[in-house]
């Protein structure tokens, strides 16, 4: 069915689930699963079994990995070929995948990603697990109408990009660097920071290295020579004391067939130095001319091998890349100031009766407002409706002595800057007169169909050391609405120095939105300029980013430009495109924070706020797990526990919201986590996992009724239909509290000191008790909606 319709794709699916079966393609080159000596695609190789599993959606591209890997004796976990995808799709791949404990590394090779939702959550769990890489060939795409620099920068292209990072895949640009990266990281583990050591048996070759190493952009600049050795045993000494060098983190070693050793002898010196280490560092090696012999050496040690210094580089480059995202992925916020939360009731009905109204731009004045509930700083403005009554508004400005910039008000106008319609700096009444009289003659020469609907009048803003910066956001119809920042001004999306990134956003991923930009390098202190506040900047696009999520009615905004300084941020001028089409409005394609699941609990005398759990909760989660006894720690994770990690606590507090959620209690007045239970549902979104835990001075009172009732309500409005858990057996209170809540309690076929616990949401009806909140909330579907 090379050119069958959607209907004709979903008559298949709905063929294959009846059967109950899944189905992959039509038009797919088939699957591969070499451990069982499967091989059902029609590439003429031999697939080694190994820890490196294939999704591709391109016929043509899947058997040019597979070919190569078996040229290099790369093995494979796996291999799917999706082809039209009717059924399984690149989010099943990634489940599978991310679970598969064979598989270490995972190959994206897609053209498109169809549903951006499940994409997000299924790459986003598995990227925490293991590298995924991702090759994806650019596309051209007719652009939704540009009013906007914001709509101008978010192209198909950009929202894949913003998409892909913040999934923490690593995205790679053709072939070349796809097996690069995949032999290095199928073979090694990520650097921790950039710093790579060279050992060479030659000069010339490690000077090549070192000048590469150079070139190279997300490593750090080499920080000693490089080791020249000559001999098996140099190499053992010199890969040996750098492994075990602090300011190392993984080591290229490089060899010439030069006397007196042979390569393979160093080849082996290199990998019993590797086996031998304790450090756990990559090492990596290029062996010119090397042959058979010496690859089979290092494949077996597990070290990737490369043909020239420059590929050495560029997986090295892949390592400290996939290290860096996911130290992003794992971060933890800092958190933000709850106490003074936008109004987003009086944003919609601002935004709502605009579009009634049947406009598709807000006015000046209605921006202004909009950015007020949202906290964001602006120039206050006044609308006059003509000359004469601009200079009268000018007039408070110019008596405080300060000058003004005047421009047109046009509803066809998206870019008064095109027109003329702005002038600076002007000093006085008079000035104002003459540059409104010849700010309207320009536009009736210019755009004669264009209405004038008055001058707006601003206070200038003097900060001459002022960074002139672009935020905003734009809807791409895939992944909806995506966060633009960079350096600003009237040519911003040609100067091209502007990043994307999906939001919900908090303030560790605004920060890194910022950080990969080039013009975060002039916020910082240089001459006599201090840094500008970062922190500010953040603020405000944590603030874009709950625009872009709570208003859908909102289909591109501009703040152009945002000027920054020690002092804070301003944005200077801003404007906001509606979308009257309900059609064509477009949900984050991240679940954003489900901040009304929010309740208020009494339970005698001691009071609870209980709400979804956040990444910044980790040190309340730390600090709560502290006041737990080491009796109650066992029985909730089934292994004694004496300390917690960071990642430990990440996994705890870091969550999407599209398959799991976690309610904490916060105990009035102290502010301390007093409690915390948590689902996980299947991929499928069927079924979900619980867990539940209490400070240990805490139990007895009903906290644990009161949170499982809560998590079970969520569990219904998601539309999920088990719940489900594993309890000890010497737990009784837990096997106690779950018969009371309806759960049927069954003997652990392979662990009799387990019981296993399930409730049926689809048989269970209401307790008819409100001991978490009081009031029940009305059945919501799942957000965003699945696609099947």
């Amino acid at each position: 069915m090379p050119d069958g319709s959607a209907s004709d794709a979903e008559g298949l699916r709905s063929a294959a689930r009846a059967a109950g079966i899944r189905l992959i393609g039509p038009s797919s080159l088939g699957l591969a699963a070499p451990r069982l000596g499967l091989n059902a695609t029609a590439v003429p190789v031999h697939l080694a079994a190994g820890s490196l599993a294939l999704v591709a959606q391109s016929n043509s591209v899947a058997a040019g990995i597979l070919a190569w890997a078996a040229g290099r004796g790369i093995g494979f976990s796996g291999a799917v070929i999706l082809g039209e995808g009717a059924d399984v799709d690149i989010a099943d791949g990634l489940d599978h995948f991310g679970a598969d404990p064979s598989t270490r590394t995972i190959l994206l090779a897609i053209d498109e990603v169809t549903d951006a939702a499940r994409f997000l959550s299924s790459a986003r769990a598995a990227a925490r697990l293991k590298p995924v890489l991702v090759l994806r060939p650019p596309r051209l795409e007719p652009a939704w109408p540009a009013l906007t620099h914001s709509a101008l920068i978010v192209t198909s292209d950009a929202a894949h990009d913003a998409a892909f990072h913040r999934a923490g895949l690593l995205q790679v640009s053709d072939l070349d660097e796809l097996f690069a990266a995949a032999e290095t990281l199928a073979r090694a583990r990520a650097a921790d920071a950039g710093r790579l050591a060279i050992v060479s048996n030659g000069e010339g070759l490690a000077a090549l290295a070192a000048a590469r190493l150079g070139q190279v952009g997300g490593v750090d600049r080499q920080r000693q020579k490089p080791a020249i050795v000559r001999t098996a045993q140099d190499y053992r000494e010199a890969v040996t004391r750098l492994l075990a060098d602090k300011e190392v983190d993984a080591v290229l070693a490089l060899n010439a067939p030069l006397a007196p050793d042979d390569p393979a002898d160093c080849a082996r010196a290199l990998a019993e130095t590797r086996s031998a280490s304790q450090a756990g560092k990559p090492v990596l090696a290029v062996w010119v001319g090397g042959s058979e012999e010496t690859a089979g050496i290092f494949a077996a040690a597990g070290i990737p091998s490369f043909a020239t210094e420059r590929d050495a580089i560029l997986g090295f480059q892949h390592l400290t890349r996939h290290a860096r995202l996911l130290k992003e992925l794992m971060a933890t916020p800092p958190a933000l100031d709850e106490g003074d939360q936008p109004d987003i009731v009086a944003a919609t009905a601002l935004v709502d009766r605009a579009i009634a109204q049947g406009r598709s731009w807000l006015e000046p004045d209605e921006v202004s407002e909009l950015l007020a509930l949202f906290r964001i700083p602006t120039l206050g403005l006044i609308i006059a409706a003509d000359a004469t009554a601009a200079a009268e508004a000018a007039r408070a400005q110019f008596t405080a002595g300060r000058t003004v910039a005047l421009k047109i008000v046009s509803p066809d106008i998206a870019h008064k800057s095109d027109v003329g319609g702005v002038e600076l700096d002007l000093a006085n009444e008079q000035a104002v007169r003459e540059a409104a009289g010849r700010m309207a003659e320009r536009l009736r020469q210019l755009r004669p169909e264009a209405r004038l609907s008055g001058f707006l009048v601003q206070p200038m803003a003097h900060r001459s050391k002022a960074r002139e910066l672009i935020a905003g956001f734009s809807v791409d119809p895939r992944f909806g609405p995506v966060v633009v920042f960079g350096r600003g001004g009237t040519a911003a999306e040609l100067i091209a120095d502007t990043h994307v990134a999906l939001p919900p956003l908090d303030l560790a991923s605004a920060e890194s939105l910022i950080a990969r930009t080039r013009v975060s390098r002039i916020l910082a202190a240089y001459r006599d300029v201090p840094a500008a506040d970062r922190h500010a900047i953040a603020t405000v696009l944590v603030a874009l980013g709950t625009i872009a999520s709570a208003l859908p009615q909102i289909r591109a905004m501009d703040l152009n430009p945002i000027l920054a300084d020690a002092n804070g941020v301003v944005a200077v001028d801003a404007r906001i495109v509606l979308e009257p089409d309900s059609a064509r409005r477009r949900r984050p394609a991240i679940r954003p924070y489900p901040g009304s699941w929010t309740v208020q609990l009494a339970l005698g005398q001691r009071h609870f706020f209980v709400r979804p759990m956040k990444p910044e909760d980790e040190l309340l989660i730390g600090a709560m797990l502290g006041r737990v006894t080491a009796e109650d720690l066992r029985l909730r994770f089934f292994a004694p526990l004496k300390s917690f990690s960071h990642a430990f606590l990440a996994r705890l507090t870091q969550l999407d919201y599209a398959r799991e959620m976690a309610f904490i209690a916060i105990e009035e007045g102290s502010g301390e986590a007093a409690g915390a239970v948590r689902l996980h549902a299947d991929p499928g979104y069927v079924e979900a996992e619980y867990a539940i835990l209490l400070r240990s001075d805490l139990k007895g009172i009903g906290l644990g009724r009161a949170l499982m009732e809560l998590i079970i309500d969520w569990a219904k409005a998601e539309q999920l239909q088990r719940v489900h858990s594993q309890v000890l057996a010497e737990n009784a209170p837990m096997l106690a509290l779950c018969r009371d809540l309806g759960f049927e309690i069954a003997l652990d076929p392979d662990d009799i000191s387990v019981r296993r616990v399930a409730l049926d949401l689809r048989k269970a009806g209401s307790n008819g008790k409100d001991g978490a909140s009081g009031a029940r909330r009305a059945p919501r579907r799942r957000w965003p909606p699945r696609s099947d």
